[in-house]
């Protein structure tokens, strides 16, 4: 990939091939002189980390590594690393991975030097006002995966060990300061989590632009997202050393991370719930379950999918519908959720967790937890 960018929305995002090189005076430029690289166990096993932790020290930086989480972090995993951070005397987190790395690693710094425990800042009102904000270390992403857009989120997504519910813990200054968005870094992930991840951001834009309320932006931002996700993402799991279609699937992604701060829905809503009920992957679920909620919103929502139908080369809602499956099929997403190895799901609590997530109110229409659980069953069973 040959285009190098600089951009300041929605912070201070650092683009291109080989701008992972950048870290150490990056981390400099914050301030950090001893930062905490939080990461997962897979990426923290790879030859990648040791080139990334390697050239940082020679760079200067006195940068440790914490590894400790699963793949839906849960809220021991982040005390674990709060205490790990606090224990290393260290200045600054860098999030480095897919959603769980990027996710752990913010919530480590937000709760590095709180008082409340971390469900006292669930996405609920004004519960953001309850921290301490100005002993937030500074936190640097870097994302290894396209698809959550964590990178550019104020928020994380933690799992509740006791209850395998998912929480939205949320404040302002989660927001890296810098982001450096480097497509090399994404070219050694496995087809199967290249397009589970794909969908993922495909799901983040399409939900912001079908959810009701008047944000130009966000939409304008979205549908630019599904543009390039259309064009990118076969080409990135046909070839995974296509840098050119990697660089355009990790801006799509940050993307839909932008644009969903207008909202998201029931695809989500739905994936929230049995994710961490069944620890399937989120971006899985999100590919299986979009056309049914495509299908149940649909006469609401007709209108702006014909919008998008035009924009993608497509005729009309179905001829949208229609290329989501094909989509699907052609990248390996599975049709169902029972085909994900999801063994006798409870419909009532997925319906009665996901009429309470807090996404379901970015739904086009506000289904009841029954009517949630129908949905789930059609995706569980196949059904239209």
């Amino acid at each position: 990939m040959t285009i190098t960018a600089n951009w300041n929305y929605p912070t201070s995002m650092r683009f291109g091939a080989g701008r992972i090189s950048e870290l150490a005076e990056a981390c400099q430029s914050l301030g950090m002189k001893r930062p905490l690289l939080v990461t997962d166990p897979g990426i923290a096993a790879l030859p990648m980390m040791d080139n990334v932790l390697a050239t940082a020290k020679a760079n200067g930086l006195d940068i440790g590594l914490f590894s400790n989480i699963t793949a839906n972090p849960d809220e021991t995993n982040i005390a674990d690393g709060v205490k790990a951070y606090l224990d290393g005397g260290y200045d600054g987190v860098i999030a480095f991975g897919g959603g769980s790395g990027l996710d752990a690693g913010k919530a480590i710094a937000f709760m590095a030097h709180q008082e409340l425990p971390i469900w006292d800042f669930e996405d609920v009102g004004d519960n953001w006002t309850r921290a301490k904000a100005d002993v937030i270390p500074p936190i640097i992403a870097v994302p290894t995966t396209s698809g959550t857009g964590s990178e550019v989120g104020r928020a994380s997504i933690i799992t509740n060990s006791e209850t395998h519910i998912k929480k939205v813990i949320f404040h302002p200054k989660f927001m890296p300061s810098i982001v450096i968005s480097d497509p090399e870094l994404t070219v050694g992930l496995p087809k199967m989590l290249t397009a589970a991840t794909g969908m993922d951001a495909l799901a983040h834009c399409l939900e912001a632009f079908c959810a009701p309320g008047y944000h130009p932006m966000a939409d304008g931002i979205a549908v630019e997202g599904i543009r390039m996700i259309k064009d990118a993402l076969p080409r990135v799991v046909a070839e995974p050393t296509d840098i050119d279609a990697r660089g355009d699937m990790l801006v799509a992604s940050s993307m839909g991370a932008t644009a969903f701060q207008k909202g998201l829905g029931a695809i989500h809503a739905l994936s929230h719930p049995l994710g961490g009920m069944y620890g399937a992957h989120h971006g899985t679920l999100n590919g299986v379950i979009m056309p049914y909620v495509l299908t149940a919103n649909r006469g609401v929502i007709e209108s702006r999918i014909d919008y998008l139908a035009t924009v993608i080369g497509v005729k009309g809602f179905d001829g949208f519908y229609d290329w989501v499956i094909n989509l699907r099929n052609k990248i390996g997403i599975p049709d169902t959720l029972k085909e994900m190895g999801i063994e006798d799901p409870d419909f009532d609590r997925i319906g009665a967790l996901a009429v309470e997530d807090p996404t379901a109110g970015g739904n086009p229409i506000q289904f009841s937890a029954r009517e949630y659980a129908n949905l789930a069953r059609k995706a569980y069973m196949g059904e239209k």
